[in-house]
């Protein structure tokens, strides 16, 4: 068969996947309005997702629809805000090279109408605000990361989007960058404006948002906070089909773990169950698997790792990820702490530096374009004996690295938590999930980071505390079982595209608290208490 044929029929059969499973989304949706009481209390839960699909329901759009099904069941009215086509450019539909491209508006708009048949949908209309387009015209580039309008701060909302659609955080300072500059600035202070007389007009008990990080979200968040409005942010959970739904910033995962949490027996081995499969790379986050083999470390490797005293792993990040926001707080970028290591290299030339990429940065369709790899190899530290450099798409096994290593260092990456529990020490350079807990050493300051490499490089042997390593398997667990809402029972993959759902066979009444207990969590979190935790 040629290309061209199978790529007809893969269309085909794509478009008709999807057809179907929206008739499911609207049959669900329809008897739920048949079978809803009258609401007791008429103040709406809103939600917006504009940043998490376009042409078909990803895992966080279907989590959202589920919930707000969910609530509609219990006669609490539900608003979907939608988009529409009113933002100039999204972060999802664009084409990074090239802004005269438009976003798929129609074929989003047709999911949209698809999807939220049944419930009170308010649509996003197309304003013009010349004002604000004529101050963005005499703005310099780098004055957009910092813009304000009327006290509003669209610039950084605009930034941390670009970052991620441009897969960089070093933005280029060329026409097409400017020009998505301006259209998100330009789009966020139309989300701002209509979410506020939204918010005025109904006066919601709660607003759930996607993400909360990206423009749109991120306007219609600073809207509910500037009201005190109940606004509740969510992320994919760690375990396949969850969820993680917070009132503070889904990105950075807020938990609140009582100091007297402790493992059981069976929870104990609950744990070492499913780090089992972790650590022989058997997992996936919404929907990826970033290890589709692990291969042990090569004869010429381990042979280098013996002529050396001590071996550093170290870690990185995806630069655009959006928990670099929050990351950032004793260096002002990743990059910035990979300069910090090769300053520290050349003075330690009896230890072994491996710098591993993490394997995201090449996956595709979501290539890095500021990768590490471009990084070391224009760097001199790609010159220095004793720095070894593993590429993102390179599988090899990275626990049995940290299993060799003297100090584990990582930005915020997860892999810092898993050393942490193989009971290694681990020196995190930025502010991670798992730092949340005393997980491992974490310094105030840039200054006190450099001071401890230091006093940790030189250390024969370094003594853990041996907190870290329970804090990290109270941390792991609580992340796992008690804040990941499980949402198996109606959702499984589509077939598509991966992190792409469709509804399973479920009646309706599954959605009833009394039924589910991810559905009594949510409903108590959003209307009651704000508290989105499984009971442990």
């Amino acid at each position: 068969m040629n290309q061209a044929f199978l790529r007809v029929r893969n269309g085909i059969r794509q478009r008709w996947v999807h057809k179907k499973a929206n008739q499911r989304w609207r049959a669900l949706a329809a008897t739920i309005t048949l079978q809803s009481p009258p609401p007791n209390d008429p103040r709406p839960v809103i939600f917006f997702n504009a940043s998490t699909r376009l042409q078909a329901m990803s895992q966080n759009a279907a989590y959202a629809l589920l919930t707000a099904q969910a609530l509609r069941l219990q006669g609490v009215p539900v608003i979907q805000f939608v988009c529409g086509g009113a933002l100039q450019r999204c972060v999802l539909g664009s084409q990074q090279d090239n802004f005269n491209v438009p976003p798929p508006c129609q074929a989003c708009t047709r999911q949209s109408q698809a999807v939220f048949q049944e419930l009170d949908t308010r649509w996003m209309e197309t304003r013009e605000h010349p004002l604000l387009a004529k101050e963005l015209e005499n703005l310099s580039f780098n004055a957009y990361e910092t813009f304000t309008y009327q006290g509003i701060p669209l610039g950084a909302w605009a930034v941390n989007s670009l970052r991620w659609m441009m897969r960089r955080h070093h933005l280029q300072e060329d026409e097409t960058t400017r020009a998505f500059f301006r259209s998100f600035i330009l789009s966020s202070w139309n989300v701002f404006t209509q979410f506020s007389e939204l918010l005025d007009e109904t006066q919601p008990r709660a607003v759930v948002l996607f993400n909360g990080m990206f423009f749109p979200e991120a306007a219609a968040r600073h809207a509910c906070l500037e009201r005190g409005v109940l606004v509740i942010t969510h992320e994919v959970g760690l375990r396949p089909f969850t969820a993680f739904f917070t009132t503070g910033e889904a990105t950075a995962y807020p938990m609140t773990i009582d100091s007297a949490f402790q493992l059981d027996d069976h929870m104990e081995k609950k744990l070492d169950g499913y780090l089992s499969t972790r650590f022989r790379g058997e997992f996936t986050m919404a929907g990826i698997r970033f290890w589709p083999e692990m291969k042990a470390l090569e004869a010429d490797l381990i042979e280098k790792i013996n002529h050396y005293s001590k071996l550093v792993a170290v870690f990185t990040n995806v630069i655009f990820d959006t928990s670099q926001v929050h990351a950032n707080t004793l260096f002002e970028h990743m990059f910035t702490w990979l300069e910090h290591v090769k300053t520290t290299a050349p003075s330690h030339p009896e230890v072994l530096f491996v710098i591993r990429a993490h394997p995201d940065e090449c996956r595709q369709g979501k290539e890095s374009r500021e990768s590490v790899a471009a990084w070391f190899s224009s760097s001199e530290i790609s010159h220095l004996d004793n720095v070894v450099f593993i590429g993102a798409d390179e599988y090899l096994n990275s626990y049995e690295l940290i299993r060799r290593a003297h100090l584990v260092m990582v930005y915020n990456s997860t892999i810092g938590l898993e050393a942490a529990l193989l009971g290694k020490p681990v020196l995190a350079g930025g502010k991670a999930r798992f730092t949340q807990l005393e997980t491992a050493f974490y310094p105030q300051s840039a200054q006190e980071y450099t001071v401890m490499l230091e006093r940790l490089l030189a250390a024969p042997s370094i003594d853990t505390p041996p907190e870290f390593a329970r804090n990290a398997r109270r941390f792991l667990y609580y992340q796992l079982y008690a804040t990941s809402l499980d949402f198996s029972d109606y959702l499984e993959e589509d077939g598509v595209w991966k992190g792409y759902v469709q509804l399973r066979e479920f009646s309706p009444d599954l959605l009833k608290p009394d039924n589910s207990l991810t559905m009594k969590v949510l409903l108590n979190g959003i209307l009651e208490n704000g508290d989105f935790t499984l009971p442990l």
